[in-house]
């Protein structure tokens, strides 16, 4: 069975569907098998998970979006509002990770919005992590990304998950290193921009 990574970040509209498409590509690079899954979506048409099977269709032409997909709610909100008064079984969704992840040598799971977007009640997007894989955690260049860099990174840190985190700078790339850069600099010493980078790293997480 292959590795397993976490696609997670600081809120929706971030880019994780990006990062994991393009971590697919540097795996491929890399002479792996990977394949890629997003447990949960929401919105009237799957296009992340769309996108996901396209990729995965060239590893394993079997696959279907089911097989990519677990949960599909029609409304955009989180799953514990778009489900309405469905239930979604957990166990159902690591059974499914764990048949992909038999199957590949690294498995990329997609999460929903960011780390406390709730699943059940009291189940959240950073517990599935919590039961499942390290967590690359995709953060903007925004204005304001600073703070929600670090309420995140507490709060992987406080469930005692492993991860490592990429700064995506599709938004506000100009300002970003006026803005946002001399801190990380500071603060983290080294910033990841570059997602290969990143890549190369990821079995010394832990």
């Amino acid at each position: 069975m292959g590795k397993k990574l976490f696609i997670t970040a600081t809120n929706t509209n971030v880019g994780k569907t990006y990062t994991t498409l393009e971590l697919f590509k540097i795996a491929l690079k890399k002479g792996l098998k990977p394949l890629a899954i997003k447990p949960i979506e929401t919105g009237e048409i799957c296009a992340d998970g769309l996108q996901l099977l396209e990729e995965c269709k060239k590893i394993d032409p079997s696959l279907t979006l089911k097989d990519i997909v677990v949960y599909h709610f029609p409304l955009p909100a989180a799953p514990y509002v778009a489900k309405g008064d469905k239930k979604i079984e957990i166990e159902k969704i690591l059974d499914r990770i764990e048949a992909l992840a038999q199957k590949s040598d690294l498995l990329l799971i997609e999460g929903a919005g960011g780390l406390m977007v709730p699943i059940e009640r009291e189940f959240f997007i950073i517990d599935l992590i919590k039961l499942t894989a390290p967590a690359l955690l995709v953060t903007p260049s925004k204005l304001g990304c600073i703070n929600d860099t670090l309420l995140s990174m507490e709060a992987l840190k406080r469930r005692g998950i492993k991860f490592s985190w990429y700064v995506n700078l599709y938004q506000d790339r100009d300002s970003f290193f006026k803005v946002t850069y001399p801190f990380y600099k500071d603060y983290f010493k080294e910033v990841p921009l570059d997602l290969e980078l990143v890549f190369n790293s990821y079995p010394h997480w832990d």
